[in-house]
């Protein structure tokens, strides 16, 4: 019997092959972004993926480093009312103020837009339709996705990670 011309096994390689691909496209096109050149030389994205490791709780590590996403409704930002800063829980940076935080009902924490600067983007092609990421600019780490179905004034939904957030209440 004649062996298939694409079998399961080379389907799920050329699929892995794909992503990291795509994955390192996005991270060139994110190092090149205008908005992220100001820390190109800092300090943070010269860090290794074991110092990295050595910082992060596995949690974080996975959406910051490896572009996951955590469970919906498992964030406590998610409810946080309280007014103060939110900032990457990488590097530290201040990336959303709570006047711009909303209940999007998602189950992850939302901000119609973020603090001036704070963000890069890139295309993420990991699903089968594009979606803009937006990284701390930075450090580069995962932060989230942003749609077009948020709230006045910018109609934009910066959907994040709550554990790739730390919050300091004013």
């Amino acid at each position: 019997m004649s062996q298939p011309l694409f079998t399961r096994r080379l389907f799920l390689a050329s699929t892995a092959l794909g992503l990291a691909a795509c994955t390192a496209a996005s991270a060139r096109e994110l190092s090149k972004n205008p908005e992220t050149a100001s820390y190109s030389e800092d300090e943070w994205r010269k860090l290794t993926e074991a110092e990295w490791k050595a910082r992060l709780s596995p949690a974080a590590f996975a959406v910051l480093r490896e572009h996951g996403t955590e469970r919906a409704f498992t964030s406590p930002l998610d409810k946080e009312k309280r007014v103060g800063v939110y900032h990457c829980a990488g590097c530290d940076l201040a990336l959303f103020s709570s006047e711009a935080k909303f209940d999007s009902g998602t189950g992850w924490p939302s901000f119609w837009e973020p603090l001036p600067g704070a963000m890069g983007m890139s295309v993420d092609r990991r699903l089968f339709y594009p979606r803009t990421e937006y990284h701390c600019a930075r450090c580069l780490g995962h932060q989230g996705h942003v749609f077009d179905d948020g709230p006045a004034p910018t109609g934009k939904r910066w959907c994040n990670n709550g554990v790739a957030l730390s919050f300091r209440a004013a």
